[in-house]
């Protein structure tokens, strides 16, 4: 039987790395995109060890450069026939507001327009593997609000609440995939992987910082937090849930804002506007 073929973003630690290392003991071929390159062959190097399956390769991709989402997708899309899974895992929380490459607030760009660009570009790929997309949300999202006036934090910014907003998104962008897609045999999951013992948040200061140091002695090990995304790539027959959200590997409620169709079909129609220079493919 042919290799799953595996795309998963942010595996280069905590749960990410965990996923990965798990689906590779399955033997799925795993293709890793990364921002440090090292880091990627070293995971590279681990799972080899660890399971004995060397179909894993290390991308580059930086989720806030939006021509380095593009080039990477350009890459997959130059050597792979299908997708069978893309694990939307990468994310990050900032203590102040800090602008990427492209101008875009960076918990929006990283957390959202970046992976919103990168599925995408990948969505040929994605349709003939029938494929499972996996987004890691959070119960954070509880605390978003869908912000378009202000989408870029210029007026007040919040380190959580920009956060919640972008897990929000997550959420919004899943539905949305399930709804566009899902006749194509494409299915769309959010999850939260809970409270995860990681270096997430490691650059946070002050009352936010305390917060964390406070939680970690409650939080689960990286492994734990990797088994809903697990199961959400490897349960069968889960296309009765297109759309939903998990958590603990079973389907859960999310915010009432989080159900709000309007606010996520302008959320789709914002999102390809400000990347509307990068969804379409540069002419040969």
């Amino acid at each position: 039987m042919a290799l799953k073929t595996t795309v998963i973003t942010g595996a280069t630690s905590g749960i990410g790395q965990e996923t990965a290392i798990a689906l590779a003991k399955q033997g799925h071929a795993l293709h890793l995109l990364v921002r440090n390159i090292p880091k990627g062959d070293r995971l590279k190097q681990l799972i080899a060890d660890k399971t004995g399956n060397k179909e894993v390769y290390v991308v580059y991709c930086d989720l806030a450069d939006l021509q380095s989402v593009r080039e990477a997708a350009e890459e997959l899309s130059g050597k792979l026939f299908a997708i069978n899974t893309l694990i939307n895992n990468a994310g990050g929380i900032f203590e102040t507001r800090q602008l990427s490459k492209n101008g875009f607030e960076m918990t929006l760009a990283t957390n959202h327009l970046g992976h919103f660009l990168l599925t995408q570009h990948l969505m040929p790929l994605l349709e003939k593997g029938q494929a499972r997309i996996i987004n890691v949300s959070s119960e954070a999202h509880k605390i978003g609000k869908p912000l378009f006036d202000d989408l870029q934090w210029t007026n007040v910014y919040s380190a959580f609440k920009a956060y919640g907003m972008s897990k929000l998104f997550n959420i919004y962008f899943t539905q949305s995939l399930a709804e566009k897609y899902g006749s194509k045999g494409i299915l769309a999951f959010s999850l939260h992987p809970g409270t995860v013992k990681t270096a997430f948040g490691s650059t946070l200061q002050g009352l936010e910082k305390m917060l964390m140091k406070l939680a970690r002695p409650f939080m689960l090990s990286p492994e734990q937090g990797a088994e809903t995304t697990i199961f959400l790539a490897t349960a069968p027959r889960l296309d009765q849930y297109n759309g939903a959200y998990f958590k603990k590997k079973k389907k859960a409620k999310t915010s009432a804002v989080a159900t709000d169709s309007e606010s996520r079909n302008k959320l789709w129609t914002i999102s390809e506007k400000l990347l509307s220079r990068y969804l379409v493919w540069p002419q040969v």
